[in-house]
């Protein structure tokens, strides 16, 4: 440490065993579920119906499957590039690095109406039960990219910042991992939590999250640099907030619908 200059010196590998290595960035997922895993089954103890206890393993193996096939999916369809349709089997190295969030909101969004159906539920109601939980993952998996020493941004000013092993300028840099930590987990957490227990239309936790990560997103997004492959698609607008820019905007016009219509809805009961 030098200053305000931090020299990142972390091991990506938490331990290895002969050739099995296992990495922090895959520790920070399974830490992530299982907290989430753990405050679905305490909250669903506490809540009952429409989400018993005995519903949590299998809504938690559904949510898996989605953050992990959604995320790998879609980071070959949004960055992967070319190669991965020459050579389809590099689809599974996962254990290469390669995660899509937005892939991965996919994936849980197809996972939660196939869960619902499997229940009987209406899907919104599991979607904002679930949805406060998310930020967790976000907050683990950003905290992962740090360790590694990818996704890191754009250079500060000198005078503070993180100088990163695969850097090839070797200047102080915007840690962009921890500010997505920061706004798209603690602060998505802090908000979406409290509200879980509130009275809410259907679908406005899940707006709400929408909302304020595609806005947090939006805004890291110009100090974090774009993936090389990819670069800046118009000035300074890079694929990730061309991703989220329709998240931010549909929880907009979802929040003020539900909201608007929700005064109407009383008002005709009277």
């Amino acid at each position: 440490m030098n200053g305000w200059i931090y020299v990142h010196r972390l091991d990506p590998v938490l331990f290895q065993i002969g050739p099995v290595r296992i990495g922090w960035y895959g520790t920070m997922y399974a830490v992530s579920f299982l907290i989430g895993y753990w405050l679905l089954l305490r909250d669903a103890r506490q809540r009952g119906d429409p989400l018993p206890e005995a519903d949590i393993p299998s809504l938690t193996t559904y949510l898996i499957l989605g953050v992990v096939i959604g995320g790998r999916l879609g980071w070959v369809i949004f960055y992967g590039g070319l190669e991965y349709l020459q050579e389809p089997w590099r689809i599974v190295e996962t254990w290469k690095g390669g995660m899509s969030f937005h892939g991965g909101l996919l994936g849980v969004t197809a996972a939660l109406l196939l869960f619902a159906r499997s229940r009987k539920v209406p899907v919104l109601q599991v979607a904002d039960l679930t949805v406060p939980y998310v930020p967790i993952g976000l907050f683990f998996g950003r905290i992962g990219n740090f360790i590694n020493g990818e996704l890191w941004g754009k250079p500060t000013d000198g005078t503070w910042g993180v100088i990163f092993p695969g850097d090839r300028l070797q200047v102080p840099r915007h840690p962009s991992q921890l500010y997505e930590a920061f706004l798209e987990g603690a602060v998505l957490f802090a908000i979406l939590w409290p509200l879980r227990r509130r009275p809410h239309p259907a679908g406005a936790q899940c707006a709400r999250f929408l909302l304020l990560y595609g806005i947090a997103r939006t805004a890291v997004e110009f100090v974090r640099l774009p993936d090389a492959d990819i670069g800046y698609l118009w000035g300074p607008i890079t694929m990730g907030q061309l991703l989220s820019a329709p998240m931010w905007i549909a929880g907009l016009v979802w929040l003020i619908f539900l909201y608007a219509r929700k005064p109407r809805e009383t008002k005709a009961r009277k």
